[in-house]
């Protein structure tokens, strides 16, 4: 069931892998489905080679299947009850995006398609990461629903929801491209 939005999220995490967008076991992608349900990545994914066994069905309400789901799957089930617009889900880590939050507050692009695209966006401080994972669906959720369809969080990664698959990639994309330009152009 479902095994065209699967086969979608397949094609997209190994493009994504591929770019370095996620790790070998690090990151989650998501469809909302009708009702209260959504798709997510097993937490055993290997996003080099994923298959339809990798993607699991969970419900709003929490059962047994979130222990087979991504970690990241509280913080999606928040993002989808929260935000109507979100159809597809990302949580990546895109190296120089985490390199450039690691000392900066604000990220304003310099390049033609980042500045297009994002002016400026505000870099989310966690502060303590041995909790983070207990406040990260609020956090997140709240932090999305209020100021931005992305989400720069230092040191962690990238959150950002869309209604089109391909625009979750290119929001990334973008971001990632633009972080790698500036920080190419402070070694110069």
């Amino acid at each position: 069931m479902y095994d065209n939005i699967k086969q979608d999220l397949i094609e997209l995490s190994l493009s994504m892998f591929r770019k370095n967008f996620f790790g070998i076991f690090h990151g989650s992608i998501s469809a909302k489905l009708e009702g209260e349900k959504f798709i997510i990545n097993t937490k055993d994914a290997i996003f080099d080679e994923m298959k339809y066994e990798d993607f699991i069905t969970i419900y709003f309400k929490e059962d047994y299947r979130y222990k087979t789901a991504s970690i990241d799957s509280y913080i999606h089930r928040s993002i989808y009850k929260d935000i109507s617009d979100a159809k597809y889900i990302c949580y990546s880590m895109p190296p120089n995006i985490i390199s450039y939050s690691l000392k900066n507050e604000i990220f304003i692009p310099q390049d033609y398609f980042g500045s297009l695209k994002y002016q400026k966006l505000h870099i989310y401080d966690p502060k303590e990461f041995k909790n983070w994972y207990d406040r990260a669906p609020v956090e997140i959720s709240t932090y999305l629903k209020n100021t931005s369809d992305i989400m720069i969080i230092k040191g962690y990664g990238i959150y950002t929801y869309s209604r089109d698959i391909k625009e979750l990639v290119k929001k990334v994309a973008i971001i990632e491209n633009s972080a790698k330009i500036l920080l190419q152009s402070v070694k110069l």
